[in-house]
């Protein structure tokens, strides 16, 4: 088994993007299913030497296509609240988000068109931290306004939407 002399990571004309080829996109699709496969597994799988898949996911990893990571469930650690928060505000989008992101205990921040300007998921571990937290969403000076969704109980959450 031999790699291919193919790119497996090359920006898409003008660096909007990426464009992967066959083979990385089969070992992300093996990362998605299991994050702790071998490298040596996913060569078998995919048809490379270990070699060459441990060059390969270091590619993908340093072009900042994939990350490979813990999941965690936050009620098993004691964090016993969840919320995703709209966020409405005024003046220029991309300073507020990065202000919000930058606030401890925001995991999670979009930018989004509809009702809200913002999305942020919240993990807390009371109602009184999660209280906190929203009252700092709500001092930074460009929101106008808030309304918040409490996670009840989480039924799916998956990060393995593949590859196109």
């Amino acid at each position: 088994m031999t790699d291919q002399p193919e790119t497996a990571v090359t920006r898409r004309n003008g660096g909007s993007g990426i464009v992967l080829d066959q083979t990385a996109k089969r070992i992300i699709e093996q990362l998605q299913q299991d994050g702790r496969r071998s490298y040596a597994a996913i060569g078998k799988a995919v048809g490379l030497s270990e070699a060459a898949v441990r060059q390969r996911v270091q590619r993908l990893l340093e072009a900042g296509v994939v990350q490979v990571v813990g999941v965690t469930d936050p009620m098993m650690l004691g964090f016993s609240r969840q919320a995703m928060i709209g966020v409405r505000c005024s003046g220029g989008l991309n300073a507020v988000a990065d202000e919000v992101a930058d606030l401890e205990g925001i995991e999670y921040v979009v930018i989004t068109a509809g009702s809200f300007d913002l999305l942020v998921e919240v993990v807390a571990e009371d109602d009184d931290q999660l209280l906190e937290i929203l009252n700092r969403i709500r001092a930074v000076p460009t929101v106008t306004a808030t309304e918040s969704f409490l996670y009840l109980k989480l039924r799916k959450q998956t990060y393995a939407w593949g590859t196109r």
